[in-house]
């Protein structure tokens, strides 16, 4: 029997992950990483390196696509995310997440070679690609078509990240660059925030001991941290009454416990800097029997910053008109909300891995730590005319926003390969891996500080804050979230052969225990009723009101309160088992035909509560969750899903036809009934309990043609029909637009795609040009009940995040003499819809960005190298259009980097 995994989360979730489990399995699952073997460049660099890819996806039995490590170096792609953007029918958003086909992340599931790892994100279970370099990267699968031996969770397609192993001889390899954006001249930073070059917390943000002592002390039910309730419980322990004057005393002693220097100034931004190392070597016959053993160590840091301006937006009416919003910043709109950002992030990435091969097996044992920190300080301008919000009525909303969030990832992963050719046993293979994964998100301290800046005549006055306005003047929030998984599985293969025909038989499992906690926490100030604070009288004071009670003294003179301001559920916890098994085989006759498929059994249980966290003492906290809670929340479902591969095989073609059966889950946090802000449509946000799963049907076919000359091309079709799709709509909830999810009636996706790399002129200014690239067509239509309309507008339009094209072209040059390389990139995708309209409005799009990048490699002796990129050429804007109207907006910059690399 497999050991009892000891979770390093409290006990609640351990109790909800054995609901899920009356019986663990003991067998280990999935796939291991396909090794792609250096290739040495002969002539051309481009189908030097394409060579080995494009030979594994032609020996796929199901559709795929490969990108190996010499082609995400050569469009100079920082990590997997960008990189990803290169693929046929792959689309970036928010430079982190990966849309297939036109279809939203959701739909997407991302491994570490082979194995699931939990997500950082705070917002989504699908891994933010952006967190991992590309240095560590030896190839990229994305693969289109569904096959048995792959988790059923499959949408638009399986990216399958599969990193270095072991050179085949010593490696040393150091890489500097510097980079500089145009949006970058001068930024906003916060004390404390501009000399972090580790992406460490100093741990002043923390939410200190004297806080949480307080809150499992006075805090009970709906009880807070107020004067009042202190008082209350005071008096209550000492059997005496407690003054008004030592309450206060109380509450003011946990004010001054908070970290209360949050003030911003306006300065000079530092040019973006960034490095790499990569060691490794291997020794033949170590213990004196063969065999290689070897080792390959990475580290990579990046310390950049990004300042961007852009606004918000709500119309008035549904007859706004372009031209007239072009007049007046107010014209068309009934609020608007200007924002001006700076954030700062630093990426400190390591890995480890050490490997030992000996006559057929392999074994290999992996540690990577990957770490991003990002600094935000922002101030948002927020105009509201009907509320006599403008600065025509002489007061507009001003937030001064800073914000510290630490996101890591943690893997161990042993993996194992055994090719088996003993007599009585000849053509057995069996590949195994197991994965321990940690990944945390930490907000030890954010600051929302919500003032009034007063205008006389249109000219800045000065920014206070009052008792009579109410709201939440100061706020603070601390996040905390720990998701792990354990991930194991096997798979064992038998080939036979015959004369004219051969055949594999595949089987296998693969097992994963999943435990997710998030808390969140605020505390707000609360002024007297007759309080006015003049809080700056000019735009530098403006920035820097986050140190307003920076000291003690300005505290204690002044009638503020801090209140524990937690709503009725915002935080959850969340436990997840999978049970696989599958079985499949690989038939190939005729010498030109091959037809797979098989069949997957998935036992899927899973629980996510959602519950207000009101004290600190885990114990209390389990008594307060019932079991009918817990069974309300738990799915456990158990199904088969079944696929087909037909190909037919020629030496300059081949022909592919395919079919699967597969399902889409809703995130844990979609799930949950806890309001958070999505990033990536800037939305309030509402998870949803009734939520149920989508089921798919998968159709594809492919013609692949192959020239003796490396040239290759493809052209594709594809369709997909999905049962209850997952949709995010927008529904009026006090005032306020919030995202909300809902399961829709049907939906289906369908489309064509080509991709191509094909030589220009192999004589032409000294090199050969080539040109290469991929592009996607497709259409897609969901469905709404009207017994689901809401205030919805439209029951059918496009899938939410459903591009109608997606096009990557290159040009590239590679001298003959092997000093020069260069490629000009251009990736374009169609509008998508980023949230559906209500009452009237129609959906609001987000409008295409033409991306034009330039990179240009020099290589003035065999083991150095020089590199020019310029990123966004064409300096266009994320836009989103409803009503043919412009309601969002947001710079993104132009950047040119220079990156040194010299490998010894």
């Amino acid at each position: 029997m497999k050991p009892i995994k000891v979770f390093k989360t409290n006990l609640i979730t351990i109790s909800l992950l054995s609901l899920l489990s009356p019986l663990s399995a003991s067998v280990m699952a999935e796939e291991t990483a396909q090794e792609i073997e250096e290739v040495v460049a002969v002539g051309s660099r481009l189908k030097g390196s394409a060579s080995a890819v494009i030979e594994e996806r032609k020996n796929q039995a199901f559709v795929a696509d490969i990108m190996g490590s010499e082609q995400i170096s050569r469009t100079g792609d920082s990590d997997a995310a960008s990189a990803l953007r290169r693929v046929t029918g792959l689309s970036l958003v928010n430079d982190k997440f990966i849309y297939v086909r036109g279809l939203g992340e959701r739909y997407s599931s991302v491994r570490l070679n082979g194995a699931q790892v939990p997500s950082p994100d705070l917002t989504r279970n699908v891994i933010p690609l952006d967190i991992f370099p590309s240095s560590i990267i030896e190839s990229l699968a994305v693969q289109k078509a569904y096959s048995p031996d792959m988790p059923a969770a499959f949408g638009g397609g399986d990216v399958n990240i599969r990193t270095k192993s072991i050179p085949n001889d010593r490696v040393i390899k150091i890489e500097v660059g510097v980079a500089h954006k145009n949006t970058n001249d001068t930024g906003f930073v916060y004390n404390g925030s501009d000399d972090d070059w580790v992406g460490e917390d100093d741990g002043l943000r923390a939410m200190p001991r004297a806080m949480t002592d307080a809150l499992n002390r006075y805090v009970n039910g709906i009880s807070d941290i107020s004067v009042l309730n202190i008082r209350d419980v005071e008096s209550k322990e000492r059997g005496t009454d407690v003054s008004q004057a030592e309450a206060i005393a109380i509450n003011k002693t946990l004010t001054k416990s908070l970290h209360r220097d949050f003030g911003m100034v306006e300065k000079s931004l530092d040019p973006d800097v960034g490095g790499k190392l990569v060691y490794g070597d291997r020794f033949d016959d170590v213990f004196g029997f063969g065999g290689s053993l070897g080792f390959l160590f990475s580290a990579a840091y990046d310390h950049e910053w990004t300042h961007s301006k852009g606004y918000t937006a709500v119309l008035a009416s549904t007859e706004a008109k372009a031209e007239d919003c072009a007049k007046s910043d107010l014209e068309c709109y009934s609020s608007r909300n200007d924002k001006e950002s700076t954030k700062k992030n630093v990426k400190l990435n390591t890995s480890f891995n050490l490997g030992y091969k000996l006559d057929g097996h392999d074994l290999n044992a992996s540690y990577m730590k990957l770490k991003d920190t990002e600094d935000e300080a922002s101030i948002s301008l927020y105009q509201e005319p009907s509320k006599s919000l403008s600065i025509a009525s002489g007061e507009i909303i001003r937030k001064n926003f800073t914000s510290f969030e630490e996101r890591e990832l943690e893997v161990i992963q042993l993996r194992g390969t055994h090719n088996i050719e003993y007599d009585f046993i000849k053509g057995v293979g069996f590949d195994w891996h197991y994965t321990d994964s940690t990944a945390t998100t930490n907000i030890p301290s954010e600051l929302e500080i919500t003032a009034r800046d007063r205008y006389t005549d249109g000219v800045y006055t000065d920014t206070y804050t009052s008792g009579a306005l109410g709201g939440d003047p100061f706020l603070y929030r601390f996040v905390d979230m720990e998701d792990q998984v354990e991930n194991f599985g096997w798979n064992l293969s038998k080939a036979f052969y015959f004369d004219s025909s051969e055949v594999e038989l595949k089987g296998g499992g693969y097992f994963v225990d999943k435990t997710r906690e998030y808390r969140t926490d605020f505390f707000k100030y609360r002024f007297g009723p007759t309080e006015e604070l003049t809080l700056a009288t000019n735009r530098d004071e403006a920035l820097g009101i986050g140190s307003y009670f920076r000291d003690d003294s300005r505290v204690d003179s002044t009638e503020v309160e801090i209140q524990f301001q937690e709503p009725n559920a915002d935080d959850y916890i969340a436990a997840q088992k999978i049970d696989a098994y599958y079985g499949s085989f690989d038939y190939v006759f005729a010498n030109d035909w091959r037809v797979s498929g098989g069949v997957r059994y998935e036992d899927f249980r899973q629980v996510a509560l959602a519950y207000s966290r009101s004290v600190f003492d885990p114990a209390l906290l389990q008594e307060s969750l019932s079991a009918e809670e817990i069974q309300k929340a738990t799915v456990m479902q158990d199904d088969t899903f079944g696929s087909l591969s037909m190909t037919y095989s020629q030496p300059t073609y081949q022909v592919r036809a395919g079919w699967g059966q597969t399902i889409v889950r809703p995130d844990l946090r979609e799930l949950t009934p806890v309001q958070y802000q999505d990033p990536l449509t800037d939305y309030r946000t509402l998870g949803n309990p009734t939520l149920v799963s989508s089921n798919l049907d998968n159709f594809d076919v492919r013609v692949e043609f192959y020239f003796e000359s490396g040239d290759n091309f493809s052209v594709g079709a594809f369709y997909k029909d999905i049962d209850k799709p997952i949709e995010a709509q927008l529904n009026e909830r006090d005032g306020r637009f919030t995202l909300e999810f809902e399961n829709a009636d049907s939906a289906y996706v369908y489309g064509i795609e080509a991709e191509w790399l094909v030589e220009l002129s192999s004589d032409f200014l000294g090199g050969a040009f080539f040109t290469s690239g991929n592009l996607t067509l497709s259409d897609s239509e969901v469905e709404i009940l009207e017994s689901a309309r809401g205030d919805l507008t439209n029951l059918k339009r496009r899938m939410t995040g459903h591009s109608e094209y997606v096009a990557n072209l290159q040009l590239n040059y590679d001298s003959h003499d092997g000093n020069h390389q260069a490629s000009v990139i251009y990736n374009v995708f169609g509008d998508r819809i980023l949230a559906a309209g209500v009452n009237g409005f129609d959906d609001a799009y987000e409008q295409p960005i033409n991306s034009l990048d330039l990179v240009y490699s020099y290589y003035p002796t065999f083991s150095t190298t020089v590199t020019f990129k310029v990123k966004n050429l064409l300096d266009q804007d994320f836009e989103v259009e409803q009503n043919d109207v412009l309601i969002r907006q947001k710079e993104t910059a132009q950047q040119v980097s220079l990156d040194f690399a010299i490998e010894f």
